[in-house]
């Protein structure tokens, strides 16, 4: 049986990490390579780095600081903001990430996504979908959540796939940092849309929420959460060690 993955999320916002509500009220959390140090010793299965500002800022990702937290870590590492091109991708994973996360860029120039899988193959490009409710039809955001493309999101996630996305992330803009729970609706249609790992993000409040998640879309693969972890509200090996008593296979028990 397929092991399901745990997966903390740094959002990254003048070099410190942060965390909000519905993606507004940013607030200060923590030293992101003292963050990523720590999940890594914590049983994590991967890390996620997206620099949140970048691309409505128009700048460079900051390269310095993920540097830093991919020499510290052992665990897979996705990276996104302001991934523009296949040289952003270059440059980012000369840094020691494992993974790129591409959402604007994408947007902006939709063939970037099969050019990257060209070259560094469909592993290595991940295509993040900051998703909302509008009008009752799932649409995409852009920059951080700020901007309405008007894109319907489930043809974007099967349009992503056909180009060489070889995993979605589907950030709930509705559930994030509420922690009612996943958005269990918005992700059951992108999976019944694609083929792909699907990682769900936005919602986590505590452990009985993952374990909803996985017995609820057998298709998801992987949980991702930011502030529940950060603040100590759910131990990553605790919870890993309770989805498996409940019949959930984990990796790293």
């Amino acid at each position: 049986m397929i092991t399901k993955r745990i997966i903390p999320c740094l959002d990254i916002r003048n070099g410190r990490v942060v965390k909000g509500m519905n993606f507004e009220g940013i607030k200060d959390v923590e030293d992101p390579t003292e963050l990523a140090r720590f999940y890594n010793k914590s049983g994590a299965d991967e890390l996620v780095f997206y620099d949140i500002t970048a691309s409505f800022e128009g700048r460079a990702l900051f390269t310095d600081v993920l540097t830093k937290v991919a020499s510290e870590i052992f665990i897979p590492l996705t990276v996104g903001g302001s991934v523009n091109s296949v040289e952003d991708f270059d440059r980012i994973l000369k840094c020691g990430a494992d993974k790129v996360s591409v959402n604007s860029g994408a947007i902006k120039n939709p063939s970037l996504i099969g050019e990257a899988a060209k070259r560094y193959g469909d592993q290595c490009v991940v295509l993040s979908m900051d998703v909302k409710r509008v009008d009752g039809r799932f649409t995409i955001f852009a920059k951080g959540g700020r901007e309405n493309t008007g894109i319907d999101a489930l043809e974007w996630a099967e349009n992503g796939v056909k180009n060489g996305a070889g995993e979605i992330v589907v950030n709930s803009i509705d559930t994030d940092g509420v922690k009612g729970g996943f958005d269990i609706e918005m992700l059951e249609a992108v999976c019944d849309r694609v083929n792909v790992p699907v990682i769900a993000s936005g919602g986590a409040g505590n452990m009985e929420h993952f374990l909803t998640l996985f017995n609820t879309l057998p298709k998801v693969d992987a949980g991702l959460a930011a502030s529940i972890f950060h603040f100590k509200q759910v131990d990553i090996m605790e919870l890993k060690e309770y989805l498996n008593d409940n019949g959930i296979p984990m990796r790293r028990i």
